[in-house]
């Protein structure tokens, strides 16, 4: 069990934190296991936070959804996007500046929060620009956000994930958006979310916590952000990033903790054993003969094989491309 006095591999980690597109929920839905681990985490009094790049709702508009999965917890537990898209602002700006905003409400209110004047429009001489998503975002928005930049305006992005989890399927991001005013102005925003460390910064400082693992879905935000931000990072192979991705990954951006669900936080977690010409795990093993990583015990759908593959990949020093993975591993 996860804990201060746990025995098992998580028991040195005295935090949770977590993202919740692709972990907790996708879409409307609740992520199997997910409820019930967050509860139990709860329940044996130790923080949880969420850390989201959506910056497009309130931090009480994300906990009243929670509640109605049936997880229960303060808005000031929701570390977003906007709060650290807008920090940072403050560095860049003089108090007070106009502040044109590219966003959803959630945005909106923390810019107002922070004492900024809001306005529509480039002709209004915004000192500073502010860009996240929401299914409302219009060319007109990011055209006036072009003409701002262009005059002089900083700029902030909250994130540049460029997709997110949707009833229907994968659906463009925040990302295609800030690429959009990108390619018009020819510069880069400053980011503030993931997979940039300060969001997860500010998650650690607001627990307090010495020793935090961060669970995520996707290796290019939350893995990366975490492992840039000397946080266990954990992959849970509940979202966007597939079999495939992990194998493949760059070496900074490897996950140090790969699950299945949720629920394997509540457990001891099975690391690899090395044998004679590969690595084991969960009765799955797999092995490197010649440039062939092959399964030559157990399922190769399971997520004691996924382990023992990226265990062989990662530990071969050979670049992805130069190996010959069995595609029942990925496919």
């Amino acid at each position: 069990m996860f804990g201060k006095k746990s025995a098992t591999v998580w028991g040195k980690y005295d935090t949770v934190l977590c993202d919740l597109d692709g972990v907790i929920y996708e879409g409307t839905d609740a992520i199997v296991d997910s409820v019930e681990t967050i509860n139990t985490f709860i329940s044996q009094g130790i923080p949880v936070g969420y850390v989201t790049n959506n910056s497009s709702r309130k931090p009480e508009t994300i906990t009243d959804q929670l509640a109605g999965f049936g997880i229960h917890t303060a808005p000031e537990n929701v570390i977003g996007s906007a709060k650290t898209g807008v920090d940072i602002l403050a560095t860049l700006i003089p108090a007070g500046s106009k502040v044109l905003v590219v966003g959803g409400e959630g945005l909106r209110s923390r810019v107002v929060e922070a004492g900024f004047e809001l306005v529509g429009s480039s002709d209004e001489k915004p000192a500073g620009v502010i860009q996240g998503f929401d299914p409302t975002v219009a060319w007109t928005d990011l055209a006036e956000a072009s003409y701002s930049i262009a005059n002089g305006a900083k700029w902030v992005a909250t994130n540049q994930d460029w997709t997110i989890p949707r009833e229907k399927g994968i659906a463009p991001g925040n990302g295609t958006l800030v690429s959009a005013v990108h390619t018009a102005v020819g510069q880069l925003p400053i980011v503030a979310g993931k997979p940039e460390p300060a969001i997860f910064k500010t998650a650690v400082e607001h627990f307090g916590a010495k020793q935090a693992i961060f669970v995520g879905d996707r290796i290019d935000t939350d893995i990366r952000g975490a492992n840039r931000a000397e946080i266990a990072s954990v992959l849970v192979m509940t979202g966007i990033s597939t079999r495939k991705e992990v194998l493949g990954v760059k070496k900074e951006d490897r996950p140090i903790f790969i699950i299945e669900t949720m629920a394997e936080l509540l457990a001891d977690y099975d690391q690899p054993k090395k044998t004679k010409h590969g690595y084991s795990c969960r009765g799955a093993e797999v092995e490197l003969l010649g440039n062939k990583v092959m399964v030559t015990q157990g399922d190769p759908k399971s997520i004691g094989a996924l382990r023992a593959a990226c265990a062989v990949i990662y530990n071969s020093e050979t670049p992805i491309y130069a190996l010959d993975v069995e595609p029942a591993l990925y496919e």
